[in-house]
C-alpha cells in the first residue's frame, strides 16, 4: 500500500489543531502542578467568571467560559458540591437560577487569581514579549 501521506506532504505536527492541542497540554499540566486544589481549568474559568459578573445564570456562564450546557451543568455541580458556589431563583425569571460565589469561593479565587497569572506567564514563558502579544491577539481573532 502506498504512503499517502507522504504523497500530501502532509505533516501533522505542523497542524494547527495539533499544535493547538500540544499548547493546552502544556498548559493544563502546568496548571495541575500549580493549582493543587482540585480544580480543573474549567472549573477555575467559571469561578472567575462569576466573581467577574457578580451572579450569572448556568447558561450564560457556559457561553461566557464557552462550554456547552451539560459541561456548564457538571462544572457548577461540582464547585456547589464544594460549596464555592451557590444558585438562587432570578428575580426577573423564577424558573431561572443565578449562580454566585460563597465566602468560600471567593477566598479561593482571591488565592489562586495570583496563581493563575503565573501559570499563564509559565505557558507564555518560551516566547519574547512581543511574540506574547501577537500570540494571545491571534488567538483571540480565530476563537
Amino acid at each position: 500500500m502506498k504512503n499517502r501521506t507522504k504523497d500530501t506532504n502532509y505533516a501533522v505536527e505542523k497542524q494547527v489543531g495539533h499544535l493547538l492541542r500540544r499548547a493546552h497540554q502544556r498548559h493544563c499540566a502546568i496548571f495541575a502542578d500549580h493549582i493543587g486544589k482540585g480544580l480543573t481549568p474549567v472549573q477555575f474559568a467559571a469561578l472567575a467568571m462569576i466573581e467577574q459578573r457578580g451572579e450569572v445564570s448556568q447558561n450564560h456562564l457556559g457561553r461566557l467560559i464557552a462550554m456547552d450546557p451539560a459541561t456548564i451543568q457538571g462544572v457548577v455541580g461540582r464547585l456547589a458540591e464544594r460549596d464555592l458556589v451557590r444558585s438562587k431563583p432570578d428575580p426577573d425569571d423564577r424558573r431561572r437560577q443565578l449562580w454566585y460565589l460563597t465566602k468560600k469561593g471567593g477566598k479561593l479565587l482571591a488565592e489562586l487569581v495570583p496563581v493563575a497569572q503565573s501559570i499563564s506567564e509559565q505557558t507564555l514563558e518560551p516566547l519574547n514579549e512581543r511574540e506574547k502579544l501577537s500570540f494571545l491577539k491571534l488567538l483571540a481573532k480565530i476563537s
